[in-house]
């Protein structure tokens, strides 16, 4: 099986020229902007956007999975920072408007969807999939209980939880009680080849200084100490295959 790891052309990794402070690059191989959904990477994919050898790699995985009837569809994966933002500010206003207070509206927010600019979605290496051969279930199909015993996606999952990983695919937020962070999402899988080397980088980035003037719903209430918390406990506790 070919497949290029750690591809290190420039259009993909290269530093991007950045508005931002020097000392809010990540390295001097990824760019802050390409770490944060602001940058152009070179995408590829019909009907999902992915980088190179991530999108060589899910073609692959997805030829495989065909031979047992189960065709892998992307239902998402690169979105840029106005796309995330668009995401959380409709959720913020719809939370708040309702009567919830602003704190808790983004811990309701943060159970499953990402603070505008620290989305794994944002690297081109991640997606969320579903099996198109299924029945289609009414409805969000991004529910965990599609993917369990009876759902329509069972038989995906069983394919991906022993297959998935010999093509560089692993899933991101599992199923373990003591992880903390995102809740359980049996559908989004990230291409570690190239995750990996965006995360190293992304650890480095001083988050609340570079989302505390994006002009987000609710940002008064993103201080410090919230931001600290969310980067250890939903950017960082994850699959360990993804961190090693």
């Amino acid at each position: 099986m070919k497949r290029r790891h750690f591809i290190k052309s420039a259009s993909l990794l290269g530093l991007a020229f950045s508005a931002f402070p020097n000392n809010l690059l990540a390295s001097n191989r990824i760019s802050c902007e390409l770490l944060i959904g602001k940058g152009a990477p070179a995408l590829y994919g019909n009907g999902y956007k992915l980088l190179l050898e991530a999108h060589e790699a899910f073609l692959e995985m997805k030829a495989e999975a065909l031979k047992e009837g189960i065709n892998i569809k992307a239902v998402s994966s690169y979105r840029d920072f106005e796309h995330q933002k668009r995401i959380w500010n409709r959720k913020y206003n719809l939370f708040t408007s309702q009567g919830m207070p602003e704190t808790e509206a983004i811990n309701a927010i943060i159970e499953y969807s990402t603070i505008p600019g620290t989305s794994r979605h944002h690297w081109g290496t991640d997606l969320d999939i579903i099996d198109a051969n299924a029945v289609q279930p009414k409805g969000d199909v991004l529910l965990a209980e599609h993917f369990e015993v009876q759902g329509a996606f069972h038989k995906l999952k069983q394919w991906m939880d022993a297959n998935a990983n010999r093509f560089g695919f692993f899933l991101v937020y599992t199923n373990n009680p003591s992880r903390k962070g995102f809740k359980y999402e049996p559908w989004h899988y990230s291409y570690k080849p190239l995750s990996k080397q965006y995360l190293e980088s992304y650890k480095n980035l001083d988050l609340f200084e570079i989302l505390k003037n994006e002009h987000l719903a609710g940002n008064d209430f993103l201080t410090p100490e919230l931001i600290a918390t969310y980067k250890r406990e939903h950017l960082l506790d994850i699959n360990p295959e993804l961190l090693r």
